[in-house]
């Protein structure tokens, strides 16, 4: 039987908790059905021994301390609420711990934003890690050690694990499920709480809202620029005369300052527009595509699923306001 050491505090989000302990113990219950043990003991572990008030009408009791916690398998970071440096500051001695625990043999995992408790412990330098989609830029910023891709949902390296953002990090403990107790009922579980065990991406969730925490105020102007005209025909030299520079220079500076050269910037702008033309508009993708700036269809599909993890098509089909088949019908 495996220990799962679910950390608790107050600054958690209540689904995270309740998501965790219901996935766990329905496993338990379906081996159990089956004929089999069980395979997980969970327990929730806190600062403090004393029931945690959550900022929503929810408490939870916590089962013993981080002190109190010597050995355990797999210990497992909430995604949490709030600003992230105030975060880190109020809980350090609970990274401090984590980074003791994973240096005695457990294995780590992280829900959602709670990446960055990993990331400040240094169990995230040189790996490929994820968190919740906009949180990926301030990340990578913070820990340029880290190779954070923000589309995967699942990371697992050397006994440390990475999710997605919210709700989509309840398949990091099916993929638990999965390793510890195999396909089959990971499967069955996946079935029961009615949870997609797809860990291919969680691009298409994400909406691209630029980096703009650089202080460099003449790539912001060039910024804004791409942002207001990126359906027409944009070139490199146009956007960097913005900034009086060479253009081998202007590249060097916005990849520094975004994490994204100008033309992958462009893209990015160019695809959110597609996005979000597709979800509410009912428009051809040749509309589409002109409206964003494309003149190619293939290139269009291609940029756009490397970028969101689906085609244009599929794209409309999952978020599209209209109800498939209902002639233009809205679904009420």
């Amino acid at each position: 039987m495996k220990t799962i050491s679910l950390l608790l505090h107050e600054d958690v989000y209540s689904s995270a908790i309740g998501g965790v302990i219901d996935l766990f113990y329905g496993t338990n219950h379906y081996l159990m059905e089956s004929g089999r043990p069980e395979a997980f003991r969970l327990e929730l572990v806190g600062e403090k021994a004393k029931n945690i008030q959550l900022d929503v009408p929810a408490q939870f009791i916590c089962y013993t301390t981080i002190d109190r916690v010597s050995l355990t398998n797999l210990v497992i970071i909430p995604g949490f609420k709030g600003e992230i440096s105030t975060i880190l500051h109020k809980y350090r001695d609970v990274i401090h711990w984590i980074g003791e625990m994973h240096r005695c043999g457990a294995e780590i995992a992280s829900m959602c934003v709670g990446s960055f408790f990993l990331a400040e412990a240094g169990l995230l330098n040189g790996k490929v890690a994820t968190s919740h989609w906009a949180a990926a830029g301030e990340m990578q910023w913070r820990y340029p050690l880290v190779r954070v891709q923000s589309d995967r949902i699942i990371t697992d390296q050397e006994g440390v694990y990475t999710s997605g953002g919210a709700f989509s990090a309840l398949k990091l403990v099916l993929y638990i499920i999965e390793k510890f107790c195999g396909r089959e009922t990971a499967l069955a579980v996946s079935k029961r709480y009615s949870i997609d065990i797809d860990y291919t991406s969680q691009a298409h969730f994400a909406v691209f809202t630029g980096q703009r925490q650089h202080g460099d105020e003449e790539i912001l102007k060039s910024q804004s620029y791409i942002e207001e005209h990126y359906a027409s025909d944009l070139t490199i030299e146009q956007v960097s005369a913005l900034c009086n520079t060479g253009k081998r220079n202007f590249i060097r500076r916005f990849k520094a300052a975004t994490n994204n050269t100008p033309i992958e910037y462009l893209q990015r702008v160019r695809v959110e527009a597609a996005k979000k033309a597709l979800e509410n508009e009912d428009c051809s993708l040749d509309q589409v595509m002109d409206r964003t700036g494309y003149e190619d269809i293939k290139t269009f599909r291609l940029i756009f699923k490397r970028l969101t993890g689906l085609s244009p098509r599929d794209y409309r089909k999952r978020y599209s306001r209209k109800e498939p088949g209902s002639n233009g019908r809205l679904v009420k």
